[in-house]
């Protein structure tokens, strides 16, 4: 499940002390620009056990490529080799607006942060790069000319902590499939998404290492397992989900470049798309949620009888995702996780 970033996370934090009980395997812990994840991932694994922490995700410019691989190396040793590392490149509203840096190379920026953590988790030389994005130390006639290639200090717990990438579009994804431990794509329908990124993900993993394993995938969605969940009464529970799409779809990104809205046509609702954006865009948030089709709640999420459920993971299984991504709806959190995790087993 994911923390929300946005408030009530010492709360968060209990119920996923309560879930863990229950089954829960991962918890991912966003960022955007609100408090930093790293602090809320210490906090989590002071207080669970066995679940592991993930960041879900951390943006690539605001940390330098040293300090990413720190940092993830300080949060695997606090949670005894519990940590994920998610990265993302975010977008250039939040990296240029809030961060001021320059939005530049997205793609080869991650590529280049994944294989420099992994040299220097591994400590098998001191650690220099040379690349488009990253460049260690720094070349003659920059800064002081004192800087020398260097090892981290300490051993880290795994020289392999798993690298997740939350990539969305084109060259990202085939980079992901290519390169990352695992992938956290965004609006996962098991029986579409290959019309999104089918070929991507083909073509990056013709070049996978098989040293790496198999590609991850942790999508899903609200979960709700109930046999009174049909006809209208699920179709009302399904509707909660509805301003949260439109937000992405109709705010996340300037009109003529916003990604989700991308994904969305590529889907084919197209037209639902340029007009959950133009309403969004126009203050009309309740209308852009209206426009938001059925269908897509209904392939995205969780939620209906045991029965339909069943078929729904069987689904998921099928399309490669490994990792159920859930957000429990409902009074009784613990019981649907439960619930959940027997049809999974």
């Amino acid at each position: 499940m994911n923390i929300n970033y946005s408030g009530g996370f010492h709360e968060a934090v209990q119920r996923v002390v309560d879930l863990e009980k229950a089954g829960l395997d991962v918890v991912w812990i966003a960022e955007a620009y609100s408090f930093d994840a790293i602090s809320q991932v210490g906090y989590l694994a002071a207080k669970t056990e066995r679940v592991e922490i993930g960041t879900g995700i951390v943006n690539v410019y605001s940390r330098t490529a040293a300090l990413m691989a720190m940092t993830a190396a300080g949060c695997d040793f606090v949670s005894d080799g519990r940590f994920i590392l998610g990265l993302g490149a975010s977008g250039p509203q939040v990296i240029e607006g809030f961060h001021g840096v320059p939005y530049e190379k997205p793609m080869v920026r991650i590529k280049e942060y994944i294989e420099s953590c992994r040299m220097i988790w591994k400590r098998e030389e001191k650690f220099e790069y040379h690349g488009q994005t990253v460049e260690v130390p720094l070349p003659e006639g920059q800064g002081t000319g004192l800087g020398k290639p260097l090892k981290i200090i300490n051993h880290p717990v795994r020289p392999n902590i798993p690298i997740w990438w939350a990539s969305l579009m084109g060259l990202s994804v085939t980079a992901t499939a290519e390169l990352a431990d695992g992938w956290l794509p965004i609006f996962f329908d098991p029986e579409k998404f290959h019309d999104v990124w089918g070929d991507e993900l083909k073509k990056g993993l013709s070049k996978r290492d098989p040293s790496l394993g198999q590609l991850q995938i942790s999508a899903g969605g609200m979960v709700a397992n109930d046999e009174k969940l049909t006809g209208d009464t699920r179709d009302r529970l399904l509707d909660i989900a509805r301003p949260n799409v439109a937000l992405y779809v109709g705010g996340m990104g300037a009109r003529d470049k916003n990604f989700y809205n991308t994904i969305f046509q590529k889907y084919g609702y197209v037209q639902e798309a340029i007009d959950i954006q133009d309403l969004y865009l126009e203050g009309k948030k309740a209308e852009a949620a209206a426009r938001v089709p059925s269908e897509m709640l209904a392939n995205s999420n969780l939620v209906g009888p045991k029965s339909y459920i069943k078929e729904r993971l069987a689904a998921y299984k099928e399309a490669g995702v490994t990792i159920l991504s859930v957000t429990p709806v409902g009074d009784d959190a613990v019981g649907t996780i439960e619930t959940l995790r027997e049809l999974i087993d």
